[in-house]
């Protein structure tokens, strides 16, 4: 029997994020968005509600939450702003999580338990300047030397760049075997030859941290390679499993705090001698916005159900990602277009949130790789193998690079 009902555990997690949006967040989100400043004491605060690591075991110093308390965090935090949602996004579904699934006991013991606690940040380091969608096309390198990794490159719209302590980085070993020959290594940001940059300017997202990250001979010691060499490409692809997972419940949250901006409004304004939620193409677009919403939310769960069962999951999650996201980017642009001219404007939330929802829909899986993914799916093109804890299904994925 299917049950719609949250947990009572989830319901107070909500509650808790909730409540803390709105006296932590909301009051000054505006003033952080217009000076593109990253307010970290967040993250501290997160990390005494025991939120950095929901869903992460108590034993590696998280809270032992299931997928769907996550999904509840990233909504919530999305409410207030993409900024603080993407770090958790990135702190826990791209890094922690990964961690747990494939570092050894030594990696989780030394990286992922003070992760999990919120007393180091994890970030994750794949994309480049001329590999987005196209991983196999990077090029930072890390030649094996003695006991070391030599790494050399760069990475570029890396969120939490200048906050992160530890990077999750994918590097070429071997680049005769494309993609085969991908790793992965936990770089520390104290590790002589690696600095970062924050990117400005961005269109939206202003209020969070990205940039470049720069390795320069960077020697990594060969207990930092998480898996064997030449499975990066695979723990990459099961990281974007969980990251694309957090980026879809954040759109939920987006079209809730839509929503609600926007059914305030219309009680405030008046033309034509009534309150503008009487008109009809108004009624119609917070109609689109409620129904986006619960479909969002329901493809989310469904999704975390089948994390929580340990059962793959990459067509449920995909389809989640890429739907919520497109509803979220279309609520933001009908909220503003309730609010008029004023919409326009920061004195209200809705422009800043039509901002942020264009970057969901391009990272992680662009609308066009997700599009590409579930059209394969339906035509049979594409198929999942059962979920392997230690080693996932991922050849489906390599259709992509073909």
């Amino acid at each position: 029997m299917l049950n719609f009902n949250l947990s009572q555990e989830q319901e107070m997690v909500k509650k808790l994020v909730r409540s803390f949006v709105d006296k932590e967040i909301s009051p000054y989100i505006t003033e952080w968005d217009r000076k593109g400043h990253f307010e970290t004491s967040i993250l501290n605060r997160l990390a005494d509600l025991n939120l950095m690591g929901v869903c992460i075991p108590e034993e590696y110093g998280g809270s032992g939450m299931d997928y769907n308390a996550l999904a509840i965090v990233c909504e919530e935090l999305e409410r207030g702003d993409t900024a603080f949602r993407t770090a958790v996004s990135v702190h826990t579904g791209l890094n922690s999580m990964t961690l747990l699934q494939w570092g050894n006991e030594w990696q989780k013991q030394k990286y992922l338990t003070p992760q999990a606690k919120g007393e180091k940040i994890g970030a994750f380091g794949l994309t480049e300047p001329n590999a987005g969608s196209d991983v196999a096309s990077m090029k930072t390198s890390a030649v094996k030397q003695g006991d070391h990794y030599i790494l050399n490159g760069q990475k570029t719209w890396i969120s939490l760049c200048d906050v992160a302590d530890y990077f999750l980085v994918f590097a070429y070993t071997d680049t005769s075997k494309k993609h085969h020959g991908i790793s992965a290594f936990i770089v520390e940001r104290s590790m002589p030859g690696f600095s970062s940059k924050a990117i400005k300017g961005k269109l939206g997202i202003r209020a969070g941290n990205t940039g470049e990250l720069f390795f320069d001979n960077v020697k990594v010691p060969k207990e930092n390679l998480l898996g064997e060499e030449g499975e990066g490409f695979k723990i990459a692809m099961s990281a974007l499993d969980n990251g694309r997972f957090t980026v879809a419940a954040g759109a939920c949250g987006i079209i809730s705090a839509c929503l609600e901006a926007s059914v305030k409004y219309c009680h405030e304004r008046s033309t034509f001698g009534k309150e503008i939620g009487k008109h009809q193409l108004v009624q119609q677009m917070l109609a689109k916005m409620e129904a986006g919403l619960q479909m969002s939310r329901l493809l989310v769960y469904r999704a975390g159900c089948l994390k929580n069962e340990g059962k793959r999951n990459t067509r449920e999650t995909s389809l989640a990602k890429w739907q919520a996201c497109d509803f979220a980017n279309e609520a933001a642009n009908d909220a503003v277009q309730i609010h008029g001219a004023y919409g326009y404007s920061d004195e209200y939330p809705v422009e800043r949130h039509l901002r942020n929802s264009k970057a969901p829909v391009i990272y992680e899986g662009t609308r066009e790789i997700h599009t590409i993914m579930q059209a394969e799916y339906v035509l049979g093109y594409r198929k999942d193998k059962p979920l392997n804890k230690t080693l996932p299904a991922w050849e489906d994925i390599e259709q992509l690079l073909h």
